[in-house]
């Protein structure tokens, strides 16, 4: 099995925990006190990764290019729209819709990939998005009442249009960051990713917590307020980012993006087995469609 494929698990399972924390944590800091808290409690636990793969590990560190930099500046700039996107989706009461939307991102980060970077996906590989996307926007919309009249609200209503705004820029910013990691070249794919993480985390809180104390002081001090439970969103946002950044250091974002998407079958799982809630028939042929797609990504990738 390639490596980024059990790394990539890995990634979407903490980016599953992470995820469930910050809506968690929406109702007491607001939209962007529950981005900010992804990136300013994270990167101090980034450079602690980075300092043990230097110092522990004995691996050099990489010398930064502008490449480097305005490629980690413009993806973790278009992270956190993202995000603060995704976030804002919650406040909506049929927010599922436009969740479904925003887990287009694979199919938006292929086409990325190819304008930006030039990488092409092979047929199989683009059957295997499609059906994973397929599978992710059955598992979103289960719960809610699926008929002409919903459907085709949906295509033109608020959570569409922010859900498909959250994944364009979700897909750009994993484009950017894979540029920006492979622009180091060395020494290895792990401190390369490490490097661009730590970076990228760090710019991220500055400019957020500049715009924070210039308009939304408020929810800064929210953030700061509520620091036991954002200490563990910025861990397991780390742990998640670190596994993506690596990830896609090894492998094209849009197999990387798709094969996340199991992140979706353990949110299903989880409120299966341990929350004992009602499924529907159509989260079980979800989850089978995403599965099916990760099993044509690892025999394609």
């Amino acid at each position: 099995m390639d490596l980024w494929i059990p790394i990539t698990i890995a990634a979407a399972f903490c980016q599953n925990l992470r995820s469930a924390l910050q809506k968690h944590l929406k109702g007491k800091l607001g939209t962007t006190g529950a981005t900010f808290i992804r990136f300013g409690y994270g990167f101090p636990f980034a450079l602690v990764y980075l300092a043990g793969l230097n110092l522990v590990a004995g691996y050099p560190l990489p010398s930064p290019n502008m490449d480097f930099i305005i490629g980690g500046a413009i993806g973790g700039i278009c992270q956190i729209i993202a995000t603060f996107l995704l976030v804002y989706l919650f406040s909506f009461r049929n927010f599922a819709v436009g969740t479904a939307y925003s887990k287009t991102e694979p199919v938006q980060a292929a086409v990325f990939g190819l304008l930006i970077l030039g990488e092409t996906v092979t047929p199989a590989g683009v059957l295997a998005i499609i059906v994973g996307v397929a599978g992710v926007i059955l598992i979103s919309v289960a719960q809610a009442p699926l008929n002409a009249r919903n459907v085709v609200s949906s295509l033109a209503g608020k959570p569409a249009f922010f859900g498909l705004a959250s994944a364009a820029f979700f897909g750009i910013s994993a484009v950017s960051y894979r540029a920006a990691s492979l622009s180091l070249g060395g020494p290895n794919f792990l401190m390369q990713a490490a490097f661009t993480l730590a970076y990228v985390t760090v710019f991220q809180t500055i400019v957020m917590a500049l715009w924070m104390r210039w308009r939304e002081p408020e929810q800064l001090a929210a953030s700061g307020a509520n620091w036991r439970a954002a200490i563990i969103v910025g861990l397991f946002g780390v742990l998640g980012s670190a596994g993506w950044f690596t990830a896609m250091t090894l492998q094209k974002v849009a197999y990387v993006r798709s094969l996340g998407q199991i992140e979706l079958v353990f949110t299903f799982l989880s409120s299966w087995l341990v929350f004992r809630e009602r499924i529907v028939f159509q989260e079980i042929v979800g989850c089978v469609l995403i599965v099916l797609a990760i099993l044509i990504i690892m025999l394609v990738a």
